[in-house]
Formats: C-alpha cells, structure tokens, sequence
C-alpha cells in the first residue's frame, strides 16, 4: 500500500513575490542651478540678438545670436 504525503497546514503568509521584469530605470537630470542660470542667459542673448536684428543691427545682432547659439547654450549643457 502506498502511503500518502502528509497535508502541509495552510500558512497566514503570503507567497514570496517572485521577481517580474524590471522597468528600465529613467535617466536622471545631471542639469544644477548653474546649468539653467547659464541658459537662461543664453536664451536672453538669444532673445536680443533677434530684437537687435529686427532693428536693423547688421554686426551685433549676428555676434549676439552667435555667443547664444554657439558658446552659452553648450556651455549650459557642459557645465558640472
């Protein structure tokens, strides 16, 4: 004759959760107050370089929106 297994007694704890797939972690912002104090200058710069340009400034306006385009916003972006 074959024996059964003993019951096992019924637990108040749940089941372990079992690990599911993992969410890919979001990149965090690297970016600090210096970052956006230096973008928004740039962004000014920018702002006056098309004011100036609108005015009819043919050698500021140019140099204005070059220093915002080309130097401050990469900068902000560099910056630690």
């Amino acid at each position: 004759m074959k024996q059964k297994p003993p019951k096992q007694k019924k637990t108040s704890q749940p089941a372990p959760a079992r690990p599911g797939p993992r969410k890919p972690e979001r990149p965090q912002i690297a970016l600090g107050k210096k970052n956006f104090v230096i973008m928004g200058a740039g962004l000014a710069t920018i702002v006056a370089g098309f004011i100036t340009l609108a005015g009819g400034s043919m050698t500021l306006a140019p140099l204005l929106l070059v220093v915002g385009y080309c130097v401050l916003i990469p900068v902000s972006l560099l910056v630690k």
